[in-house]
């Protein structure tokens, strides 16, 4: 049996039960995914159901990730709710590419996860699936696991595996609208430039759940916990003096009420620029060098090469003895004389992450 995979949140209790219904059948999962957006969250996700599968003792099969073929075949669908007709269409294309793959590795039956989510239409599901098992000759195997105690099942297993549980379906469509609803920016589709991980984001996620994985094979006794804490992205930022925009770099937790400030440096004392205006602070290259134990060349090279956020941390509470000051802190090459205009547009909110223990 050729079972589709969405993600491993719905997977392992799905195939577990699987496995005790069909005891003498052989379970191949297929992760076939192409709504998943971003990339780095189709990764995190589809180590995450290897993770499961092996767990599980199942052959895990990866699919291609088209999205392209997929935007195409959602296109006029945009603005549809989760549960509409994009989600339709989305199931029909993912369910007939999962048909085609049962056919040609000669299996008589298929089936898939998303019958188990609470977000998925079974009924739409169940249709499409036998209409599909007719038209390839195969068998779609229909399973309500959810009913009864089948969520609170699902649940207790995901949490007993440590299984990542990813807080939006994976469309980006749905994602948008689910976040504007929300009110909170939509940073799964932001990504620095100069690649730096940045807290509660889809890299840091991943990041723990290789950890998760490290520690599962060494048998090391551990926990997956939660935390609240202040969350931080630059969303833009600049400095101009005399009319050009000179290389910058804006250390982490650097904010301006209005987003704008402008104003010459009246006080220099350690290293640090005051500005006359706004609470800014400005730190040449050099010292930044030796403050932080580092050779950049220049403010270009920080900006592509940037310390981890953590570091950045600790820089801004060797300054001020407090890691979360939210002063405007800026790296230069030099320091100007002239006046000088700022730009900040960053956001800070309150926000909850896991953390391995």
């Amino acid at each position: 049996m050729l079972v589709h995979i969405c993600c491993s949140v719905d997977s392992h209790f799905f195939l577990q039960q699987l496995q005790k219904d069909y005891p003498y059948e052989k379970l191949i999962g297929f992760f076939y995914d192409p709504n998943i957006h971003p990339y780095s969250e189709y990764q995190l996700r589809l180590l995450d159901v290897k993770y499961s599968c092996e767990k599980l003792g199942i052959e895990l099969l990866e699919g291609d990730w088209d999205l392209d073929n997929w935007l195409k075949t959602v296109k006029g669908l945009e603005q549809e709710p989760e549960k509409g007709d994009r989600c339709t269409v989305c199931f029909d294309k993912r369910l007939n590419v999962t048909a085609q793959k049962a056919v040609k590795l000669k299996h008589t039956s298929f089936t898939t996860t998303l019958l188990i989510s609470p977000l998925k239409s079974q009924e739409k599901l169940k249709i499409i699936g036998e209409n599909l098992a007719n038209q390839y000759g195969l068998n779609f195997i229909f399973k309500d696991y959810r009913s009864g105690q089948g969520m609170h099942l699902q649940a207790k297993e995901v949490k007993e595996n440590k299984i990542y549980r990813q807080n939006y379906c994976g469309c980006m469509y749905a994602l948008n609208a689910q976040r504007q609803e929300q009110d909170k920016l939509c940073d799964e589709l932001i990504s620095p430039i100069s690649k730096q991980i940045l807290p509660q984001s889809i890299e840091s996620r991943t990041e723990l759940y290789k950890l998760r994985n490290i520690l599962e094979d060494k048998n090391t006794d551990y926990k997956i916990i939660k935390e609240r804490f202040l969350n931080y992205r630059l969303l833009s930022a600049k400095v101009i003096v005399e009319k050009q925009t000179i290389p910058s770099y804006f250390i982490a937790y650097s904010t301006l009420k209005s987003k704008k400030a402008q104003g010459k440096i009246e006080y220099t004392k350690n290293g640090i620029n005051y500005l006359n205006k706004n609470e800014v602070k400005i730190v040449s290259l050099d010292t930044f060098n030796k403050l932080v134990s580092q050779n950049y060349t220049d403010v270009k090279q920080l900006i592509f090469n940037p310390l981890t956020f953590e570091d950045e941390l600790k820089f801004r509470n060797k300054l001020f003895n407090n890691p979360y000051d939210l002063s405007c802190l800026i790296i230069l090459d030099t320091i100007p004389k002239e006046k000088i205009t700022i730009f900040c547009d960053s956001q800070t909110n309150i926000d909850v992450r896991e953390k391995i223990i």
